[in-house]
């Protein structure tokens, strides 16, 4: 399970495990992790945790949060990151599993750099709901059916991506990252990364999770694709089919 290591001047603190979605930081005595500093604010930045990755938000705070020395306002945590909060730093240490955005697993379309990577990975916890109840994924997905993204622009239109996986990460890490999770109940999309939202069918997402319905066109990174439902026994035997 991934963890941080808070110091100050090189002092070693306290160690706190990430093994809740959501790991608020700030000087508030509520906050999981408190602060009590003038130069963090009250309610700081959060850390989500979505199975074995940890992604970093500022909760708009006064002095802001920096991670290895550069500004961020969202940030897609890597092992060996260091969040500074004032004097104050933390030091990210991930599980020793395959991270889920590697330069190992990259797969480039052209000037894009849309990056996809599948994980045998456990789907989200139940406290992650889709906003609107009036989008209903499917209702209950069986075994032999399997989702594709369809790139759509660019120089690779027309090549396809399988997801049989319960999580596939898309996007440009530090500029726009979301997540496709395989679930009980069909396909949802999480923003995770990125000042902008991506857009399905024109209209852009909020924080939550958002059911993909069948021939949905996704917008993210500059790049339209669309999302299909096929049978599983049109798929790869790999589950992949690799973008170059």
């Amino acid at each position: 399970m991934a963890k941080l290591i808070l110091s100050m001047d090189g002092l070693a603190l306290k160690e706190v495990v990430l093994d809740k979605e959501r790991t608020t930081i700030g000087r508030k005595p509520h906050n999981d992790l408190v602060i009590d500093n003038l130069a963090v604010s009250g309610e700081h930045a959060v850390i989500v945790t979505i199975l074995n990755d940890s992604f970093l938000e500022d909760l708009g705070s006064t002095n802001g949060t920096f991670v290895n020395g550069q500004q961020i306002k969202k940030h897609f945590l890597q092992n060996g990151d260091t969040i500074e909060l004032g004097r104050y730093k933390l030091k990210y240490h991930a599980d020793q599993i395959e991270p889920l955005v590697a330069d190992s697993v990259r797969a480039l379309t052209g000037a894009n750099g849309l990056l996809s990577r599948t994980a045998a990975l456990a789907p989200l916890p139940p406290g992650m709901t889709a906003p609107g109840a009036q989008r209903l994924p499917v209702q209950s997905l069986a075994a032999d059916v399997t989702a594709v993204v369809r790139i759509l622009s660019g120089p690779n239109t027309g090549r396809e991506l399988f997801i049989r996986k319960a999580l596939t990460t898309l996007g440009r890490p530090g500029v726009q990252v979301a997540v496709i999770t395989r679930r009980p109940q069909g396909y949802f999309i999480t923003h995770v990364e990125g000042t902008q939202f991506p857009l399905v069918n024109g209209r852009s997402l909020g924080a939550e999770a958002f059911p993909l319905n069948d021939h949905d066109v996704i917008e993210l990174s500059g790049t339209r694709m669309e999302f299909v439902l096929r049978s599983a026994v049109s798929a790869p035997a790999d589950g992949v089919a690799t973008l170059h």
